[in-house]
């Protein structure tokens, strides 16, 4: 797995127009995980690439009329089989954390990669996402080493608003899959 302009050359790129260039001289150094499920609960189907790339039907499910029109995205989503689909490359600032915080720090879209696993805060996630997600993070504290100290959940930086990626992801293994590659190198084409 390598980076080719921000993209991973591997995943399946869907760009969303829902973004903009990070502050000047600001670089990545948060990865913050997300979950997301669109109708809420369901998962495959068209609706995460149509919400963040703007074309999302509000008349296709009751619950989209409320969410149509919001100008969101994420750098990354990674399906139920493992599949990542790129939105936005990793230079730039997409548009995921909202109102946010991180060690007292405002405005993480600013200085943080986004990564939304197709699941709910209840359910337990994949095995081949959690595979996929060691692998894009391995390859992300390549290019941005400070990641690997500053990894969180949506739930950390934005509390009051946000659940996610809830109790069913298990940080423990994420962190110990980590450990166990930290030794192995990863091209950085």
């Amino acid at each position: 797995m390598h980076l080719q302009a921000g993209w991973i050359h591997e995943a399946r790129r869907v760009p969303s127009p829902h973004f903009d260039e990070r502050p000047a001289g600001v670089a990545p150094t948060l990865l913050v995980i997300h979950n997301i499920s669109l109708p809420p609960g369901q998962f495959g189907g068209p609706w995460i690439d149509a919400l963040f790339t703007g074309t999302l039907d509000p008349d296709a499910h009751p619950c989209f009329a409320d969410i149509a029109a919001l100008r969101v995205s994420a750098h990354c989503l990674i399906r139920r089989d493992g599949e990542i689909v790129q939105y936005v490359p990793f230079h730039l600032r997409a548009w995921h954390a909202g109102v946010s915080s991180y060690q007292g720090r405002e405005a993480c879209n600013d200085f943080s990669i986004g990564i939304e696993l197709e699941g709910t805060d209840t359910l337990p996630y994949a095995d081949a996402q959690y595979r996929a997600l060691e692998k894009v993070t391995r390859l992300l504290i390549k290019y941005y080493p400070t990641i690997a100290e500053n990894i969180t959940g949506h739930s950390d930086i934005a509390p009051i608003r946000k659940t996610d990626p809830g109790p069913s992801f298990d940080w423990a293994r994420y962190y110990a899959a980590l450990r166990q590659f930290d030794s192995k190198p990863v091209d950085k084409e």
